[in-house]
């Protein structure tokens, strides 16, 4: 009888443990296709496919209805798509199932900081920031953002603290390496921009390369007087996007200190069938020109500039180059004291040092 019994009852356990595996496996089951669609979603983020991601967040929402991490993706994938009122939406519905989350102040402070909204953004980030160092997580994307507020609002100092921070958490961030250079340009530190942009540009993947770090990069060199280090890295630049009137007018200045004239002269050619109607160019123009000593010619271009804008000092020095090239001092000591009386330092110079 005991026998019987011991036997009875190991029979009865191991139908408890297999109902208790099975009541385990159908519960696996229903949380696993929530868990699935959401990572199948991350998946279609990855691939830059945010539509469908979107659908596939929703899929996974309908089936676990305060599923606050799928939100958050919804509002990120919406927010590659620029629906910031789509995504706006999802983080306030993502808040109010997981209130003080960090992962969706970070996202609305991104989707306010993309949208403009500065004030916003600024109380979004700054709650990020906080629960994020106060959980001891290390979110570099969150101090880049907050980095990016900082420099639109010209506090340099915070901004490059807050850049130090995402760097020390991921080294080899291209973006913020290219904003710190975008900081050193505003605050003038233009060899300390040089060493970031080179910096930048060798972390690029070859397929990835952002031209405008070699824009800057030539704006930055032009300022240190490496003008033929300028023009090389205008020339990758303009070679590879459409050019503005900006642009022509940027490197020919660049040529026109590297002793190029003709080659300046072709760029701003170039930029004045852009816009013929530049004070600018004109003055390049004429300078260049005068550097061929085809000075009928540059005082042509230079009178022009000055009648499109009666005040440009430069142009009126310039001009008095090229008149005391042809030998007509008289004109050319006019002009030095007509750019003087509009304040250009380097007029007085010339005058005391020629028109005495």
């Amino acid at each position: 009888m005991r026998q019987k019994f011991y036997k009875w009852l190991v029979l009865a356990i191991i139908f408890c443990c297999k109902l208790n595996i099975w009541s385990q496996e159908y519960s696996n089951d229903s949380v696993a296709k929530h868990l699935q669609l959401y990572l199948k979603g991350c998946k279609l983020i990855d691939s830059t496919k945010y539509k469908e991601a979107v659908h596939t967040f929703k899929a996974a929402i309908k089936e676990k209805s305060d599923f606050w991490e799928a939100y958050n993706k919804m509002a990120y994938a919406k927010i590659k798509m620029e629906d910031y009122k789509g995504a706006d939406k999802d983080l306030l519905k993502a808040d109010k199932i997981a209130p003080l989350n960090y992962e969706t102040d970070k996202l609305r402070g991104i989707n306010y900081f993309l949208n403009h909204q500065y004030k916003e953004c600024k109380e979004m980030l700054d709650t990020a920031v906080f629960l994020c160092l106060e959980d001891k997580l290390e979110d570099a994307e969150l101090f880049y953002y907050r980095a990016k507020l900082m420099f639109i609002g010209k506090s340099y100092k915070t901004a490059l603290e807050a850049c130090e921070v995402a760097l020390e958490w991921r080294p080899r961030y291209v973006d913020v390496v290219k904003l710190k250079a975008d900081i050193r340009f505003a605050k003038k530190e233009y060899n300390y921009a040089i060493k970031e942009l080179n910096d930048a540009i060798a972390l690029m993947p070859k397929n990835k390369i952002d031209f405008e770090s070699y824009k800057l990069r030539a704006k930055s060199k032009f300022e240190v007087g490496d003008f033929k280090g300028a023009v090389k890295d205008w020339n990758t630049y303009i070679d590879t996007i459409p050019p503005q009137e900006e642009d022509y007018i940027s490197r020919a200045a660049a040529k026109i200190n590297a002793n190029d004239n003709s080659g300046a002269i072709v760029d701003l050619d170039a930029a004045i069938k852009i816009n013929n109607k530049n004070p600018v160019s004109y003055c390049y123009r004429g300078t260049a020109k005068g550097g061929t000593k085809s000075y009928e010619a540059a005082l042509k271009d230079l009178d022009y500039a000055i009648k499109l804008k009666f005040d440009y000092a430069s142009a009126y020095v310039n001009r008095a180059a090229i008149k005391m090239a042809v030998r007509d001092k008289r004109g050319a000591c006019s002009d030095l004291e007509k750019a003087d009386g509009l304040g250009s330092e380097l007029a007085l110079k010339l005058l005391q040092q020629y028109c005495k």
